[in-house]
């Protein structure tokens, strides 16, 4: 009862913050500023405040696991570096959404974020030489802040997504029985401050989460896939590493499809992956008559279906057979490609 009570307490909380940072701040943070060659999908200037309200609950959740929990055992000391590269994150894009900063202050921070998760213990452990684990958690820190970023290009997208990805570690904790752990308080409230959001995220939406959100839930999603699906506790056989390494790209499949599908077709066109157009896999989805709820639809469907997948292999049957292998890796291929090849139709 405590749990449902503490969710249904951060919707309601994130649903008034939010409500209350659009009647007295409708100007703050606002997207489409006419000033700058920023393209994005909606032709509306609207306010960026989902970021602080994720920001606020992720402080709230983290509190009050302290008071409840704190005094049974210690907090887990390596959180604490999620913690400050959490604060980073948001500060970071709090900073772009109110000062338009320039790329290179943002991938500093960035790097900041990454370098703090890594010294605090919060890096993938996948080889035996530890210059590489770092150097790969770098990517995927990095690289996942960008990803969300780029992902929030359409109404409810990045949103959806993230709640998905979000409560496939939430049942990952509650498969292994950690209903107490800091990380479930965490993520419960996390997912409670976008469902929150999303009635005002949702198409046609009146806020956007910002670069404040974006990047405070890059590093959020960042630590829990290194916490939950690099390093997670049925991989100590190493005749599991397949599907050590497939299971996290398994869960985060639609934003890597969306990221490394952008990338590719803006470098073929020696344009930079870092500047917003509408060429995203969501765009093209919308170019082929689905409205933009139906988009949005799709990207959260996909999303709990690729983590209900990882759930069922890794959690259920725990073992990867060479058909089960090659079904995943086909699997994800096939969706790569359709989302893909949708990008080089014509638009009509």
């Amino acid at each position: 009862m405590s749990y449902i009570i503490f969710f249904v307490f951060s919707i309601i909380f994130s649903l008034l913050i939010n409500g209350l940072f659009l009647k007295f701040a409708r100007t703050l943070g606002s997207k489409n500023d006419p000033n700058t060659d920023e393209v994005r999908w909606s032709s509306t200037t609207k306010p960026a405040f989902g970021g602080i309200s994720f920001y606020i609950i992720f402080l709230m959740s983290f509190a009050t696991y302290a008071i409840m929990f704190a005094h049974k055992g210690e907090i887990d000391t390596s959180f604490f570096g999620v913690l400050i590269a959490a604060s980073i994150g948001f500060l970071v894009g709090l900073a772009d959404d109110a000062y338009n900063t320039k790329p290179i202050l943002k991938f500093i921070g960035q790097f900041s974020c990454a370098v703090v998760l890594i010294l605090s213990g919060n890096y993938i452990n996948l080889f035996e030489n530890d210059l590489l684990n770092y150097g790969i958690s770098f990517l995927w820190i990095v690289g996942m802040m960008n990803s969300i970023n780029m992902l929030d290009n359409m109404d409810g997208i990045t949103t959806s997504v993230s709640i998905g990805t979000l409560s496939t570690a939430l049942f990952v904790l509650i498969l292994t029985n950690q209903l107490n752990a800091l990380y479930f308080w965490v993520i419960l409230g996390t997912i409670g401050s976008l469902v929150g959001f999303l009635y005002y995220n949702w198409n046609p939406s009146k806020m956007y989460m910002g670069d404040t959100g974006s990047q405070f839930l890059g590093v959020v999603l960042a630590a829990v896939g290194i916490h939950f699906f690099w390093n997670g506790y049925h991989f100590n056989d190493p005749s599991n590493s397949w599907a050590k390494f497939l299971t996290p790209l398994l869960v985060f499949l639609p934003s890597l499809i969306d990221t490394t599908t952008v990338t590719i077709n803006r470098l073929s066109k020696g344009t930079s992956p870092f500047v917003g157009g509408r060429d995203h896999t969501t765009h093209h989805l919308s170019f082929l008559g689905l409205k933009d709820r139906l988009v949005a639809i799709f990207f959260l469907t996909l999303t709990f279906v690729c983590g209900a997948l990882a759930l069922y292999l890794n959690y259920i049957i725990k073992e990867w057979s060479n058909l089960t292998l090659i079904s995943t890796i086909g699997g994800m291929l096939l969706v790569f490609g359709g989302l893909f090849g949708i990008t080089k139709r014509k638009n009509q």
